[in-house]
């Protein structure tokens, strides 16, 4: 089961970087091999936002669309994403941000499965390059969204 995680230091603040993340219907602009991105249900608390969303990632004849949970815990400045359907046996991301000198230190975490035996063996093998270019993808993003403001 492929997990890893990652710690960056971005050039902008922790608020417009967690709405960016939380921009999932924004995603298929910028992040690689995400085809489609579809919010269902988005329920804004006062010390939380919960959201169910779909993703469509692959390329154009091989792709896949999975059903996540998404929790941004706003006291904590944490995102929790849990597979709630699709082919992902198991997924549980986290991110954590925080503020330090007008720029956003993340600890990104994630612990994913593919139902599929054959897909999860090829995804192991691809997965650190992969998660790389994601990583890059978000910091490029948040830099040329948010660096000047």
């Amino acid at each position: 089961m492929p997990n890893a995680s990652i710690k960056k230091i971005i050039p902008c603040k922790k608020i417009d970087l967690i709405k960016m993340i939380l921009d999932i219907e924004k995603y298929p602009e910028f992040v690689p091999w995400c085809i489609n991105s579809k919010i269902h249900r988005k329920d804004e608390m006062k010390d939380m936002i919960e959201i169910e969303a779909d993703l469509t990632v692959g390329k154009k004849f091989l792709n896949q669309t999975y059903k996540s949970h998404v929790t941004f815990y706003k006291e904590q400045d944490k995102i929790l994403v849990n597979n709630i359907g699709g082919p992902l046996k198991h997924l549980k991301n986290e991110w954590n941000i925080k503020e330090i000198n007008n720029q956003s230190e993340i600890d990104f975490k994630i612990d994913f499965e593919i139902k599929n035996i054959v897909y999860n063996m090829i995804m192991s093998k691809s997965f650190d390059q992969g998660l790389r270019k994601i990583a890059e993808a978000f910091e490029k993003r948040a830099i040329n969204l948010f660096k000047n403001t």
